[in-house]
């Protein structure tokens, strides 16, 4: 406690910084061992009877309601003169102060934040990350106030954030919705500063792990000035990349100015595990534009108190998915084979994925708040992501041949830059508008097929427009497949395919392998135990089924013994090729005998 004194030489003088009508944060970080902070929020004079004050039930970045307000305790709300005033809960994220004459109001309350794998907020001994969506209130009334904030913490740290800082540990914005898509990250941590295209950017990499410090700000500064290849001009001056290495969370939210990257500590050194890093750092940097400049009109402006429905978030999400790998593409960080080995991939769990053929993408985006996962997901729904991606890419291909090549998805983007930004927001109608400028074409069919039914893609159809197919080599030949996979280190069933074999033969998912022709099975032993068998052999599975002992007759299917790989057709044309490159914007990689460059 040896600190209560200089805190309180900074926060005593009451309503000091309330001369004019901005609103005042101040947390106090310097006792962060059990997780906890006291945060003070100054209101200007309100003149109702009336003060609501919200804690947001879902962040940006992320659609799902949150128990954001279970965080907060020691709630209280004052008057300007320090007088306590009454106040009740009316919602999950909401307060009600009520006032007797018109005043300023000070809230308070302690703040417990331990939710560093769902990016809220998160304090140690080592640093603190505050997303304001689980960390500050705000009033309705005073939304588009400016907001200051300023933060107490160890004498060792450090503060950054994308907002402007008007001294060190202290933060302004020009309203709520700019902090509120403003995180700040502040303890120990390694920082770097560089440009790119006219552009200062930092990055902040908090936690120890065998990451490369100069490759990462390398490669940054590359991908950060791929920009131009889609948007015309920034809707930031400063951008900041926060990166935690650190165990037992993973994940990326994008932000207005900057971004929080969540990987594990020690996997950024191989190749494979620093292409994850690399991948989602270009996917949140679009994100930038893409949901952050301009969005759908079911997300603008943001209701911070309940859900915004909108068909189109395959276009947000899906579409950042589909541009991440052709930015980094273009900057040479990622190569040809990586970027075909990363497609193929795609293509290869579309394939793979049964719900695909249930749910359509708008559907999928307009379900997108109450979507889950697992064994019912897998075989019923589709992904805004993966499925958005590969309609961004069944769109790009139109639009390329429809205009023979002289548009593509980049310019349609583009447009949207141009004429949606925030505060106005997108609809289907718009999209399909700036479809028929761009083509010449009505594309309300297309939509009709493609993203309001099911997506089916004829893959060997459209990679052949740019002179690619799909190709297991030489080696390949037909396994037996099961169509049903364990968890890890557990012969518990995770998935069963919708209509594979296992499916067909009444085996669901949480069952427990027990037995394969009346051998025992191991979880390490079964996926190499179905290879013993040939595509059309029926075999005996003892399992348990809720807690009940049966025994089931599986006939197996077949699957390709390689993965997936995409390679140049034999003999592709001039035109093919001029399309590869229309679309990626880089040369043909393939040499005259098919096999990738370098």
């Amino acid at each position: 406690m040896k600190l209560a004194v200089p805190l309180i030489l900074i926060f005593s003088p009451f309503f000091l910084a309330q001369a004019h009508a901005d609103v005042n944060y101040r947390i106090d970080l310097t006792q962060p061992q059990h997780h906890l902070a006291k945060v003070e929020v100054d209101f200007p004079r309100s003149e109702g009877n009336l003060l609501t004050v919200n804690l947001p039930v879902w962040r940006t970045g992320k659609y799902q309601v949150l128990p954001l307000a279970d965080a907060v305790r020691y709630f209280k709300a004052e008057d300007e003169s320090g007088k306590a005033l009454d106040w009740q809960r009316s919602a999950s994220g909401e307060w009600q102060v009520k006032l007797t004459q018109p005043t300023q109001v000070r809230v308070s309350y302690q703040l417990y934040a331990n939710s560093l794998g769902q990016r809220v907020s998160h304090i140690d001994g080592s640093h603190a990350y505050l997303d304001a969506s689980g960390v500050f209130v705000y009033s309705p009334d005073f939304r588009d106030q400016p907001v200051t904030v300023s933060l107490a913490v160890p004498e060792a740290w450090r503060s950054y954030s994308g907002m402007d800082s008007t001294r060190d540990h202290q933060f302004s914005a020009d309203n709520y919705d700019v902090l509120v898509d403003s995180p700040i990250e502040t303890g120990i941590s390694q920082h770097r500063a560089f440009s790119a295209d006219g552009r200062d950017y930092e990055l902040v990499v908090w936690g120890e792990g065998n990451y490369d410090l100069d490759k990462m700000v390398a490669d940054l500064t590359l991908l950060s000035g791929q920009a131009k290849a889609i948007w015309e001009g920034y809707p930031f001056k400063r951008y900041v990349y926060m990166v935690h290495a650190t165990s037992g969370a993973s994940g990326a939210t994008e932000h207005l100015n900057s971004t929080v990257i969540q990987r594990p500590r020690f996997s950024f050194r191989e190749r494979q595990d620093y292409l994850g890093f690399i991948k989602t750092a270009s996917h949140e940097f679009i994100h930038t534009w893409n949901v952050k400049a301009y969005r759908p009109q079911g997300l603008v402006p943001y209701d911070y108190q309940q859900e915004g429905i909108t068909e189109l978030l395959w276009i947000a999400e899906g579409s950042t998915s589909y541009f991440q790998s052709q930015l980094l593409l273009r900057a040479g960080v990622l190569s040809p084979k990586e970027f075909l080995e990363d497609l193929a991939r795609r293509i290869s769990r579309n394939e793979q994925t049964p719900g695909r053929e249930v749910q359509s993408v708008a559907e999928a985006s307009a379900g997108q708040w109450v979507a889950g996962g697992g064994d019912y997901a897998q075989n019923h729904s589709s992904n805004i992501y993966s499925e958005g991606y590969l309609t961004s890419l069944a769109l790009d291909f139109s639009l390329l041949s429809d205009t023979r090549l002289e548009a593509s998805y980049r310019d349609l983007h583009a447009k949207l830059y141009r004429d949606f930004k925030i505060p106005k927001g997108y609809q289907v109608g718009d999209v399909q508008q700036i479809l028929r400028e761009l083509s010449g074409k009505d594309y309300g069919d297309w939509w009709q097929r493609h993203v309001n039914r099911p997506l089916a893609l004829d893959f060997d159809a459209l990679l052949a427009k740019a002179g690619l197919k799909k190709d297991y080599g030489s080696d390949n030949k037909a396994i037996a497949y099961a169509g049903m996979s364990t968890r890890e280190g557990s012969l518990r069933l995770s998935h069963v395919k919708r209509e594979g074999p296992a499916w067909r033969a009444g085996i669901v998912a949480g069952d427990e392998l027990l037995a394969i022709d009346g051998l025992k099975v191991t979880a390490k032993g079964f996926a190499a135990r179905i290879k013993d068998f040939v595509p059309g052999d029926t075999i005996k599975v003892t399992l348990f089924n809720n807690d009940r002992l049966k025994e089931v007759a599986l006939t197996l299917t077949e699957q390709p013994s390689e993965k997936l790989k995409l390679t140049s057709v034999d003999k592709p044309s001039r035109q093919q090729k001029a399309f590869f490159e229309a679309w990626l914007g880089i040369d043909w990689p393939f040499d005259g005998e098919g096999k990738l460059k370098g």
